[in-house]
């Protein structure tokens, strides 16, 4: 059997050993400049979602200004205070996988439509309530989770799709794009949030945030989303989590992102959960002061946004977290310590612009490194990374600022955020390669036993002849090759050396069903399938590596008795002659 070209399916084969480049770094193609910022909306479909995306977020933001004033009306506990920040975002720690796996499974365009129609339900019914005098502080944390329930869901189907808009080569662009939506809303929606609350009350902040999740529902009802369906069936949602989960678990560098993301937002979302009482307290202002606030944060996070491109040209990942950092850090002892608007105001653009560009370095490494069959669940797990931690920030500081008071909770978020760049001598940033979804589709194995889908567990072994000098080099490419193997499906990987002929090296791994091979061994990126080409290339004599797939516990796995059903029969024909190509 020829393993080299049908195992692996390499197209690139050059790319092997090429050093991968800096997740903040951009390529030498595609980059901000190619096209510039605004590229991606030259393209109709991201072009209508992303400005009836802008309305929506706007909405958020009245809403959000609303809800937190509405707060201060009904309590004088800034722990409650806090907790509408938290009741906003803990959803979306708390539903982030299964909503990153909903959105690989199905068609992203529904299941955006579902996640606003919930978003939608709560914002009426917080408005009805409000304008019935029912609404208590708990009721309203209880509907701001609702509306905070709908946005996780929504999230990473809407992020995962942005690369069905727009070619690869504006992808960054497009992710920088959402993010400067968002903040383009921060910076005017809290002002326009604090005229309408103080002019018609909550209620109306409530009723405008309803009426504009409109748009996007007409805009996403419009779209013609063309998908590719897979010629597998779809994997249960259990299924699909825990797949998710064990590709980040053995994504090294997404995981050392996802950790520095979070305590980002564990420090940093201080600024955001006790700004109301930063302009009650400190400034002595009301919900206009508020909300000129925190359009003051926004306004930065969009000029941040605007140099995403001109800080990836000229500091490396760490580089350009460690300034983003310190910077905060220095601003939100600014805010801690001013009392006057102008200054404060001020600090929170800085504040907001260097917030902006560490969140958007975090996503663009994420969103350019995860394939696409796993892209909703790796985004997921980075808006769980980042929501998590501003939800458990705003909790900690709501409780600290009961404690102390908001200017020692500002102060000691200030240190913290000071002194976080030394996590970088333990989890420095790392280098991430920009996602790789050109890898050729594997013809299936050559097979004689009669096998269905469910037909399991799959074990893989690979032999491999290794020349005894270069036995040490060989064994750190595999372990590298375990990780690519354990990410994208097996388990029970295993690397042994033959004590009779040590030149003898077997790879063994677990799949645990026939589909669950099928879909691991063509999941493999073209960097992924490189890395194997490394370790075949180790590899001695005429003869290529040989390769056994066999079936364990047989008579389990396939219905061999005529009277016990098998519903998988029904779901796809059993795999019973050869397949065309070589394996």
């Amino acid at each position: 059997m020829d393993f080299r070209g049908h195992h692996f399916g390499l197209k690139n084969q050059a790319v092997a050993g090429q050093p991968e480049p800096d997740m903040t770094e951009p390529p030498k193609r595609s980059t901000f400049n190619a096209g510039g910022i605004a590229a991606p909306l030259r393209h109709s479909v991201f072009r209508r979602i992303w400005l009836a995306s802008l309305l929506s977020n706007f909405g958020l933001m009245i809403q959000a200004v609303g809800a937190a004033w509405a707060m201060t009306q009904m309590t004088s506990s800034a722990d409650k205070v806090a907790l509408v920040q938290t009741a906003l975002m803990l959803p979306i720690m708390l539903i982030a996988m299964p909503a990153g796996a909903i959105a690989d499974m199905y068609d992203r365009r529904i299941v955006a439509l579902v996640a606003l129609a919930i978003a939608l339900a709560g914002a009426i019914a917080l408005t009805a309530l409000s304008w019935l005098g029912l609404v208590t502080p708990n009721l309203l944390l209880a509907l701001c989770f609702l509306v905070g329930s709908g946005m996780a869901l929504f999230g990473p189907a809407w992020q995962s799709s942005v690369s069905e808009q727009v070619p690869q080569e504006t992808l960054p662009a497009a992710v920088a794009l959402n993010g400067i939506s968002y903040n383009i809303a921060r910076s005017f929606g809290p002002a326009i949030g604090g005229i309408v609350v103080a002019t018609a009350g909550a209620v109306a902040a409530f009723a405008v945030n309803a009426a504009l999740y409109l748009p996007l529902l007409v805009v996403l009802l419009c779209w013609r989303r063309v998908s590719e369906p897979s010629r597998l069936p779809r994997e249960r949602l259990s299924r699909a989590i825990v797949s998710g989960v064990r590709y980040i678990t053995n994504s090294p560098s997404i995981k050392i992102v996802l950790t520095r993301t979070m305590v980002t937002g564990i420090i940093g979302g201080s600024v955001s959960a006790l700004m109301p009482l930063v302009a009650r307290d400190l400034l002595h202002g009301g919900a206009q002061t508020y909300g000129i606030m925190l359009g003051a944060f926004g306004m930065g996070a969009v000029i941040g946004a605007l140099n995403i491109s001109e800080v990836r040209k000229r500091l490396s990942g760490e580089a350009a977290i460690r300034a983003c950092a310190l910077s905060m850090g220095g601003a939100i002892a600014a805010v801690a310590l001013s009392r006057e608007p102008v200054l404060t105001a001020a600090a929170l653009v800085v504040a907001g612009a260097v917030w902006m560009l560490a969140v958007a370095l975090f996503n663009i490494g994420v969103q350019l490194s995860a394939p696409r069959w796993v892209a909703g669940r790796s985004l997921a797990a980075f808006q769980a990374s980042i929501a998590g931690g501003i939800a458990i920030g705003s909790w900690g500081w709501g409780r600290l600022t009961d404690a102390a008071g908001v200017e020692t909770a500002l102060l000691v978020s200030a240190g913290l955020m000071l002194v976080s760049p030394l996590l970088g001598l333990w989890l420095p940033m790392p280098r991430v390669g920009a996602r790789n979804e050109d890898a050729e589709v594997l013809a299936d194995p050559e097979v004689q036993l009669a096998l269905t889908g469910r037909s399991g567990p799959l074990v893989v072994e690979i032999e491999y002849r290794i020349d005894q000098e270069s036995a040490r080099a060989f064994h750190n490419v595999m372990q590298e090759v375990q990780l690519s193997r354990q990410r994208n499906g097996a388990y029970g990987w295993s690397i042994a050396r033959d004590i009779a002929d040590p030149e003898l090296w077997t790879e063994r791994y677990h799949c645990p069903t026939w589909f669950d091979y099928l879909r691991q061994r063509n999941r493999s990126t073209q960097s992924e399938r490189a890395l194997h080409q490394r370790a075949i290339g180790f590899h001695l004599g005429p003869d290529p590596v040989r390769v056994r797939r066999m079936l364990e516990r047989p008579f389990g796995s396939v219905r061999w008795k005529e009277e016990t059903p098998d519903r998988a029969v029904n779901e796809v024909l059993p795999v019973a002659t050869a397949a065309g190509g070589s394996t």
